[in-house]
């Protein structure tokens, strides 16, 4: 039998670390050839606590202190660190089901993949309208695009990355570790070298895991800016144009020609009325997407904003992205 090692880097998971070790510990795979190790990076609320008292029960649950706090430096740690012949990297903010990891196993071996990945389901845990609507805007196409492993796929697919991936560790002597320079997307990152060394990656159907987002329009708005930011700063770091996909740059070049209409609109107010029209059709587009599916014009608006939130703060991370690589460029 296979020896499996789950990586989880957490940082002040209180309120959802519970319910993701409750659904560890029910996984049908034999215990004997299981570890999970928690890379905890220096949490200053209940986080370790709580995972400690489930330690002196469960022998195969550890915690591994990540000094640096960022999930590269955790997945490295714990990589080296563990026994496994596979890598399962989960994430604190989601719950699995029983046959989670026995089922990423058998895909694995019968697709003979360098690593494989479930669908996310985007569910909540406050059932404010706000929560609902991010829940909304994080599992809709208009939302999240093509992103497969959120909206689902009827038979095993070849990606270029997958969330929470379950890899061969032999995949990391071939390409390396994660590169601790990027403090977000370094899973894309990493599956997008995997790709160029003939690595496979394949999203599988029939199993899924419970993601859970942000639930405020605060912390929705900087976890998408941060994503949009580092996407382009990865590009700098890696000095490559296949660090990332196109779609990642949509939401970039759909916020620069809102933001550059608005600004020539004061020479020319054509350009204002141009700005006028994208808007209003952008706006009317999701707000009937939205109504036509709940049915409720006063949760619409909540979605919309929520869509607006989405698409804005990611781009204008990307914008702040590139002039945090020319700011670098100048100081050199």
């Amino acid at each position: 039998m296979n020896k499996v090692s789950i990586i989880i880097p957490v940082r002040n998971e209180e309120r959802y670390i519970k319910d993701c070790i409750e659904s560890i510990i029910n996984f049908d795979y034999n215990k004997e050839y299981l570890e999970v190790l928690f890379v905890d990076g220096m949490s200053d609320d209940k986080t370790v606590t709580i995972i400690e008292s489930y330690m002196e029960k469960y022998a195969y649950i550890k915690v591994i202190k990540n000094e640096k706090k960022i999930v590269p430096s955790a997945m490295n740690l714990a990589i080296k660190a563990s026994f496994g012949d596979y890598i399962c990297r989960l994430d604190a903010h989601a719950k699995y089901p029983v046959n989670y990891i026995s089922e990423l196993l058998n895909w694995s071996k019968k697709l003979d993949a360098d690593n494989v990945g479930a669908v996310c389901i985007t569910d909540i845990k406050s059932k404010s309208n706000i929560a609902k609507a991010i829940q909304f805007v994080m599992s809709d196409k208009l939302g999240v695009g093509n992103s497969l492993f959120r909206i689902g796929v009827k038979e095993p697919l070849e990606v270029d990355t997958v969330p929470f991936g379950f890899y061969k560790k032999e995949v990391f002597n071939k390409i390396g570790f994660y590169d601790e320079r990027l403090v977000r997307v370094q899973d894309l990152e990493l599956n997008k070298r995997l790709k160029k060394n003939n690595g496979k990656i394949f999203l599988v159907p029939d199993i899924t895991c419970t993601y859970y987002p942000r639930e405020t329009f605060k912390s929705f708005f900087k976890n998408r800016f941060d994503t949009g930011k580092w996407v382009i700063l990865s590009l700098y770091f890696t000095n490559s144009l296949k660090s990332i996909s196109f779609r990642h740059l949509i939401p970039l070049f759909f916020t620069s020609n809102i933001i550059l209409s608005f600004l020539l609109g004061f020479l020319n107010k054509y350009f204002f009325y141009f700005f006028i029209s994208i808007v209003v059709f952008y706006s009317s587009i999701l707000f009937l997407r939205s109504l036509k599916i709940k049915k409720d014009i006063f949760i619409s608006f909540y979605i919309l904003f929520g869509y607006f939130i989405l698409h804005f703060s990611y781009g204008l991370g990307s914008l702040c992205g590139i002039f945090e690589i020319l700011k670098r460029k100048i100081k050199k």
